[in-house]
């Protein structure tokens, strides 16, 4: 017999009522989302998360946004098993970028329309608070109008760790050098298993929640990320989100959600991404459907497909993300996917909605409404920036 009176009939209804309730604004617990995610009907399920996304944003804008992920070291002691992109200390491939070559890196960002700057890196042993003052109050000296969405809580547990300094005391010296808001890097998976297989040396998630939490009572807001596909269960993606949400009640400082999958080239952890394009695609409905609270929801054409990317915006996603003038982490995993504002822009309209390029806080800046008068500037181009430059240290 299935669930609730009836058997199969009975389970049927029940997915009918929590969709229904769910796409009307109603909270659903975590295990009607874990019912909706493992037996709700594809269609039924993008179309709840698309009535919530209509009703959120009736406008029918989709946005995406220009930025640059500006890499300052590979050098990393956290040695998680599924990166491909960090070199241990003393590693003869460590490299480290100086204060001055990042700067060039934001310059040629902002000739590119960017208004927002990733900066990210390895957890490198000899970076502690001091470094990343410097270097946020140098880009700021000479943009002040770029964003700097960047770093996340991993980082901030690794600075205050080689710094002696609390958490608290961190974020507010990186806030007051010119830090705006986390990116929501390091989250991978919060729930505990899965997390400990594979990144054992990073905080685990409940860490990296409260790290959040705290940086969004200091006023410094993020994003928050999934990466799935790495050998979880159902049940353990569910509960990554569960555990997002309870924060959020508590805090609004996550302005939006990002799944995105695993890529399994040149790592420790190897094997497949365990996410079927289904998998992806129904966890990013429930989550809209889910995160009442989080007013926004990305789809990631890096790792999936643009294809699959335009997808997400008929299952409750309203960004597509970012253009990325420069990405070497999870490329240097395998993810092979490249566009260009044009085409991003295309992907959007092409999906019925209206494009629009926006910032860090999702204020749209332009509203692409006549197709006549869109952007063309094929530099404005994601692509796989060569660490081939001069390089100022080796560790």
């Amino acid at each position: 017999m299935g669930r609730g009176d009836g058997g199969a009939g009975g389970e049927a209804r029940e997915i009918r009522e929590i969709l229904e309730r769910a796409a009307e604004g109603g909270r659903i617990s975590p295990e009607e989302a874990l019912l909706i995610y493992t037996r709700a009907p594809l269609h039924a399920l993008g179309g709840a998360a698309d009535t919530v996304r209509r009703r959120r944003y009736p406008d029918g804008i989709a946005t995406y946004i220009i930025d640059r992920n500006i890499n300052y070291t590979n050098v990393c002691v956290t040695a998680c098993r599924f990166c491909a992109f960090f070199r241990a200390p003393k590693h003869e491939e460590g490299w480290v970028r100086d204060v001055d070559d990042l700067v060039t890196k934001c310059g040629e960002a902002v000739e590119l329309g960017a208004t927002q700057i990733m900066l990210q890196g390895g957890h490198h042993p000899e970076f502690g608070i001091e470094w990343y003052e410097q270097t946020f109050s140098a880009i700021k000296a000479a943009y002040p109008q770029l964003t700097l969405h960047s770093l996340g809580a991993s980082e901030v547990m690794h600075i205050s760790r080689t710094s002696g300094i609390t958490v608290e005391q961190a974020i507010v010296r990186l806030r007051d050098a010119g830090l705006d808001s986390f990116a929501g890097a390091g989250a991978e998976i919060l729930t505990e298993r899965p997390r400990r297989a594979i990144a054992p040396l990073k905080e685990p998630g409940h860490v990296w929640l409260s790290v959040m939490e705290t940086a969004h009572r200091l006023g410094v807001e993020s994003t928050v990320t999934f990466m799935m596909g790495t050998g979880e269960t159902n049940a353990e993606r569910i509960e990554h989100l569960r555990m997002i949400r309870e924060v959020q009640d508590r805090t609004g400082g996550f302005r939006s959600f990002i799944p995105w999958t695993y890529q399994p080239e040149n790592n420790h952890l190897g094997g497949r991404t365990q996410a079927t394009t289904l998998e992806y695609l129904r966890l990013v409905a429930v989550a809209r459907l889910f995160f009442d609270n989080i007013a926004h929801l990305q789809g990631s054409w890096l790792t999936t497909g643009k294809e699959v990317g335009q997808l997400t915006l008929h299952m409750g996603a309203d960004d597509l993300g970012s253009v990325m003038l420069e990405e070497n982490v999870v490329s240097a995993a395998g993810a092979r996917h490249r566009t260009n504002r044009s085409e991003l822009i295309s992907l959007i309209r092409t999906a019925g909605r209206i494009p629009a390029q926006r910032d860090t806080l999702y204020r749209h800046l332009v509203v692409h409404r006549d197709p006549t008068l869109d952007p063309v500037d094929d530099r404005v181009a994601s692509h796989f920036s060569s660490t081939a430059l001069p390089l100022v240290s080796t560790t």
